[in-house]
């Protein structure tokens, strides 16, 4: 049934097919089984079934401690924003009572522009630059859906308070790793002072993903509009300005695949005029999404002395961590092109 390239370890289709009758979903046999791609860790697949097609999404066979935890909140986010104008992938049924937790959506109707631009993207400007504006559109709608459609879904309490401590407590400890010399990263400190001095005073709470950037969007086929924001691993209840300073902090350089963008400056003056959002501090966020992004890859070169990641991968994300600081240089000096 499925091809020889897919994990069939990690889905029993027989049993899927039997829960798919008890949901009250297409019935017959499951055919067209292809894999998703994408970064994720999680095991994405598409299929077809009584003609309807299909994603499903699930742990890996050797899941990560807290693969299903992390799916039981993706089940709960995309069934919130249902109804809402956010693109998201809509929720067909999920089985969250049981482990390995997995749940089924609707095929989204895109693309995403790191694997290249289609037609009429790639030959026309105007459609490329729209896609920046576009990409801050679907950030400010999910800025105004009430977090309370997510009760205890999040510690918005504190939150940005706790940010500077979390990811310095990360960093401290890739020191557990045999043969990790600590980091080398210049600038560590005075941005991390510079993050406290300059703390936002208050914020408004809403939902945010957590890593959003180009890579987890995907783009309408025949036009500029988001489709869909996808891989909601790291969602949660916080402060929806640092999605934006993510959203800077990894906008692609020399516009990355999509030539063209819009830049930075104009992404937050958009994005400003769509939400009720005060973007006065937005350098703060972006400084702060450098901080936390370039001591989450350089947990990746500290694995690699220890022989748990490849040394290449390693030594290949801690230059990237090195621009990330550099940028954020650049975001505390105020300047944001």
């Amino acid at each position: 049934m499925a091809p020889a390239h897919i994990d069939v370890g990690a889905i029993d289709f027989d049993a899927l097919g039997a829960w798919m009758d008890v949901q009250g979903l297409s019935d017959g046999p499951i055919t067209g089984v292809s894999p998703v791609p994408g970064g994720t860790q999680n095991v994405m697949v598409r299929f077809e079934r009584g003609g309807r097609t299909y994603v499903l999404r699930r742990p890996p066979v050797h899941a990560r401690r807290r693969s299903d935890e992390t799916l039981r909140r993706e089940v709960r986010l995309l069934t919130a924003l249902r109804g809402t104008p956010v693109p998201a992938p809509t929720l067909v049924a999920a089985q969250t009572a049981d482990e390995p937790v997995f749940y089924l959506m609707e095929p989204v109707d895109g693309f995403n522009p790191s694997t290249g631009l289609p037609e009429p993207h790639a030959s026309d400007p105007a459609i490329r630059h729209r896609m920046g504006f576009e990409a801050a559109a679907a950030l400010a709608e999910l800025g105004r859906v009430d977090p309370g459609v997510l009760p205890g879904f999040g510690r918005p309490e504190g939150f940005l308070e706790r940010q500077v401590p979390r990811w310095l407590k990360e960093l401290d400890s890739y020191g557990e790793l045999d043969g990790y010399p600590g980091p080398d990263i210049p600038g560590l400190p005075e941005t991390a002072d510079w993050l406290t001095r300059n703390l936002p005073r208050a914020f408004i709470p809403g939902i945010m993903h957590g890593d959003y950037h180009f890579a987890n969007l995907m783009f309408a086929c025949d036009g500029p509009r988001v489709a869909a924001i996808v891989d909601w691993e790291m969602c949660t209840i916080g402060d929806p300005l640092l999605d934006l300073g993510w959203l800077l902090a990894t906008w692609p350089v020399n516009n990355g695949h999509v030539p063209g963008l819009p830049g930075p400056r104009e992404i937050v003056d958009y994005y400003a005029a769509l939400s009720e959002r005060e973007v006065s501090a937005v350098g703060w966020y972006a400084v702060m999404a450098c901080f936390k992004l370039g001591i989450v890859l350089e947990g990746t070169h500290a694995r690699a002395f220890a022989g748990k990641a490849p040394r290449d991968i390693g030594d290949e994300l801690h230059a990237a961590a090195l621009g990330l600081f550099e940028r954020a240089g650049e975001f505390m000096e105020g300047i944001l092109h």
